[in-house]
């Protein structure tokens, strides 16, 4: 029997994208597929190599500055590792790869799209104009989705589809400590009331209006809440500035770059994200799984994971986050909480992602091709 293959190809595993592959060759469990997973750049590494749940794992170790550009040598190896192997179809995240592999490789491609924005440019569209016949794209959210529609009106609306982001459940509940160990981890007192958030100090992240709103909700919250932010960026010194303009230096706490920042959620009694370019949004999913209410601005990828559990306020809107993180202060988490987020996340699971992705038209028309 003709053994299957499939490549996924990846820019790289920083940050959140070693969990995007996992997600995407989680797909593939229990079918006749194998998973060559290929990161363009980044070198080898063993702990990527067992984060990636893939079959066969591949370091190319380009560095960033080497895939600029027409990106020649990369797709020469491609072409080499596709020589070597017989693949069925490829699943390429973000636009470099998807580039890579439409030039090198005369695969069906399936694009995945983390973030905004892809097809805005000319050249981008023209691109993928000329690969449509063997070219399919996911959104990790219909904001993301709508997004790639609009630049790409022409094509059909069934070969740009979303595939939600999600988490291995039992894996990240199995990671979070106790709240006692996670405060005590993050030098937090345990007797008082705390706002969480994770992510780069960036101005796609506005944690201004988090700091904001806070500070308008601080006098209504329980005595000595606190603001606890992980993350670092560029804006670090500017946000600093205004929690010391606001008077509110003392119950303001910028903790840095946490490693697995997520096993520690717990600390916190509430999660709030204030995004406007939140493609859509890991983090939420990762509060949810330690059982936190969650608040987060109504707008991208990250109003599709809120809705229906958390609350939900006007992007920028100091004074109605401030509303909201009373209101969750005086009514604390209900009784039914834990039950309604343990169904909300199974939306979200590995297991309904693959019950979807099995479906779609893209796919089938790409099977429908191998078996002919």
């Amino acid at each position: 029997m003709k053994k299957l293959r499939v490549l996924q190809f990846c820019h790289g595993y920083y940050g959140p994208f070693l969990d995007c592959a996992r997600q995407y060759a989680s797909l593939f469990v229990d079918t006749p597929y194998q998973v060559t997973t290929v990161y363009l750049t980044g070198e080898a590494d063993e702990a990527v190599v067992r984060g990636s749940a893939s079959d066969e794992v591949i370091f190319l170790d380009y560095q960033s500055a080497d895939v600029r550009g027409l990106k020649l040598r990369a797709i020469r190896d491609l072409r080499r590792i596709c020589r070597e192997r017989d693949f069925s179809f490829c699943i390429a995240h973000r636009f470099k790869p998807i580039y890579v592999a439409l030039m090198g490789t005369a695969l069906p491609v399936i694009g995945v799209h983390h973030a905004f924005g892809d097809y805005h440019r000319l050249s981008h569209r023209l691109f993928v104009h000329a690969f449509r016949r063997r070219l399919a794209l996911l959104g990790v959210s219909n904001a993301l989705r709508d997004d790639l529609r609009g630049p790409l009106s022409s094509w059909p609306k069934e070969r740009i589809e979303t595939l939600y982001n999600r988490i291995d459940i039992k894996t990240v509940q199995a990671e979070q400590v106790s709240r006692v160990e996670a405060r005590a981890a993050l030098g937090l007192p345990q007797d008082v009331w705390v706002v969480g958030n994770a992510g780069r100090l960036h101005p796609d992240k506005d944690q201004a209006t988090l700091i904001r709103g806070f500070a308008q909700a601080l006098p209504h919250l329980p005595p000595g809440s606190l603001l606890v932010i992980m993350g670092q960026g560029r804006l670090e010194s500017a946000l600093k500035a205004l929690v010391g303009e606001l008077g509110v230096g003392e119950s303001v706490r910028f903790l840095g770059q946490i490693p697995n920042a997520r096993s520690t959620f717990k600390a916190f009694d509430v999660f709030a994200l204030t995004s406007d370019h939140e493609p859509f949004g890991m983090v939420l999913l990762e509060a949810m799984a330690a059982g936190l209410p969650l608040i987060c601005s109504d707008c991208g990828g990250g109003r599709e994971v809120v809705e229906g559990i958390g609350e939900l306020f006007p992007l920028g809107d100091a004074k109605a986050l401030a509303r909201c993180l009373v209101r969750v202060a005086e009514q604390g988490v209900p009784d039914d909480y834990p039950k309604r987020v343990t169904e909300h996340l199974q939306k979200f699971s590995d297991e309904a992602a693959a019950e979807i992705f099995w479906r779609f038209p893209m796919l089938q028309a790409i099977l429908a091709g191998e078996r002919q």
